[in-house]
């Protein structure tokens, strides 16, 4: 919950990823608070103080989970949301505002993504939420402590690099601080 918060605001990419995390984990408790709190909140929490604020968080995204009806696949419509947005900028960096700079990253990561997309069953998907479903899909090889090839990894680190730059470009965006006129 406030790692989430802390990430909304600083980083939007390590939010995504964060919460898809989240979701993963109220599914692996089949949605049952108590079981989340006492298996995993609780030994993550240095002090219990803060219990009541997550038990208020988890329950809080376990009844939009089941009001979204995603409780087996799917993504919250908050996070959904956001990668509309990212998507947007994405697409107005590539094309309206002619930002060099992001057009030379796309232009690295551009094949990787689509290579993902054809191996996976996210055809209907945009660049961007490829992007994040390939990087998650790193987060888990990881857990499960499977090897990565060379080839794959670089693949990963032109997707990160680029969602790196779209979400500087997201914070500045929501403080105002980006110039879509002047790059």
């Amino acid at each position: 919950m406030l790692v989430a918060e802390q990430k909304k605001s600083s980083n939007i990419a390590e939010y995504i990823l964060y919460m898809y995390q989240v979701e993963d984990v109220i599914r692996a408790y089949n949605l049952d608070l108590d079981a989340i709190m006492e298996n995993y909140v609780k030994p993550q929490l240095p002090d219990e103080s803060f219990l009541g604020q997550y038990r208020k968080w988890y329950n809080s995204l376990i009844l939009q989970m089941r009001s979204e009806k995603i409780e087996k696949k799917g993504h919250l419509l908050s996070i959904q949301e956001v990668l509309v947005e990212l998507s947007y900028l994405h697409n107005t960096l590539l094309n309206l505002t002619d930002n060099d700079k992001y057009k030379d990253i796309f232009g690295v990561a551009g094949p990787h993504i689509e290579e993902f997309r054809l191996k996976s069953d996210l055809k209907d998907k945009n660049s961007i939420e490829i992007a994040f479903n390939a990087l998650y899909m790193k987060l888990l090889l990881r857990l499960q402590k499977k090897e990565i090839s060379p080839a794959s990894e670089e693949a990963f680190d032109s997707m990160r690099v680029m969602l790196a730059f779209l979400s500087r470009s997201y914070v500045q965006m929501k403080k105002g601080d980006l110039d879509f006129l002047n790059n």
